[in-house]
């Protein structure tokens, strides 16, 4: 009957202890307060530092941008007429005193100074019709007097004195200036056609430039300028001894030209025409540019004529002709 005691060792593998330690397991699942752990991820803004950094010193840069940005040219069009220390002399007077100037592509640019002041010596080395003594005239990139038959072929003009072949008819000045520029007769003839009729010439056409009043000799001169249809189109006083119907007509005929593409520049003593006209300026006094820029930028905030008399040395006075007073007599 021994081997009945062993079954009595049984309780001994009473795991009561095992039980006794499972309290334990709930103790350390008082451990859960260890969510606080995720609060480590806070140290994260640490790298938000540099990355406040990198947002503040952007802005910076386009303050300076913006400090900059008027320093670049305004117009990014093609510069169609550069000038560059532009310098004649005759005898012991400047006409022109190293004038630097650039006309860009689709602009109507106004030169206007006082009578004397260098206007048409400019214009006049600008066409390649007076030699500078110095300085550089470029049209379209081309040099006027290194390469002049390639320049003139760019350039439409009309001259101050106008010197014509007053014994053709206006048929034939037309006829021979698109000739000469390399039209074919047929292009010559639908060309003379348009632009008589643009002008109010058609009527005139058979008569000789002679007989032509001085107003339609400037027509026909601008007609002229215009048979080869330029790039660059300059004018020494193009609305003189025009009547103001007539000029209305000019001004309608070149505003359409810059609007295709062309460039217009004249010279005129008409502020009142350049400031409504013109959309550049240049004021010339004494051989020299005194302002230059858009008609706003010149005339600032008064008239064009304003800024025009301020810089030219303002207006004159009539002390000493008290004698012309009838009350003196």
């Amino acid at each position: 009957m021994t081997p009945a005691k062993a079954p009595r060792k049984a309780p001994a593998k009473a795991p009561a202890r095992t039980t006794a330690k499972r309290p334990v397991k709930p103790a350390s699942a008082s451990t859960p307060t260890v969510p606080t752990v995720p609060r480590k991820p806070a140290t994260p803004r640490v790298p938000r530092q540099p990355a406040v950094k990198a947002i503040d010193a952007p802005p910076v840069q386009p303050v300076k941008a913006a400090i900059e940005a008027p320093v670049a040219p305004r117009n990014l069009a093609p510069v169609v007429l550069e000038i560059t220390g532009l310098f004649k002399k005759f005898g012991l007077t400047a006409a022109v005193d190293g004038i630097d100037l650039e006309v860009h592509e689709g602009s109507f640019y106004g030169i206007v100074g006082p009578n004397g002041a260098g206007k048409t010596t400019l214009l006049s080395m600008a066409t390649g019709l007076l030699r500078p003594d110095a300085g550089t005239i470029r049209v379209n990139g081309v040099d006027v007097w290194a390469n002049p038959d390639e320049a003139k072929r760019l350039i439409g003009v009309l001259p101050d004195r106008l010197r014509l072949f007053d014994r053709l008819t206006g048929a034939q000045l037309l006829h021979y200036s698109g000739t000469l520029r390399g039209l074919g007769a047929k292009a010559v003839q639908a060309r003379s056609d348009e632009l008589a009729e643009a002008f109010g010439l058609t009527d005139a056409l058979g008569r000789l430039v002679s007989d032509y009043s001085a107003g339609m000799s400037k027509k026909i001169a601008l007609a002229a300028s215009l048979i080869h249809s330029p790039r660059l189109l300059i004018l020494d006083e193009p609305f003189e001894s025009v009547d103001p119907v007539s000029a209305e007509n000019l001004t309608e005929i070149l505003r359409k030209f810059v609007a295709g593409g062309g460039t217009v520049v004249l010279s005129s003593h008409g502020m009142d025409m350049i400031q409504r006209v013109c959309d550049s300026v240049a004021i010339i006094v004494h051989g020299a540019v005194l302002d230059r820029g858009s008609i706003d930028e010149v005339r600032r905030t008064g008239t064009l004529k304003e800024r025009f008399i301020e810089l030219a040395g303002g207006e004159t006075t009539s002390e000493g002709l008290e004698w012309l007073l009838s009350s003196s007599n």
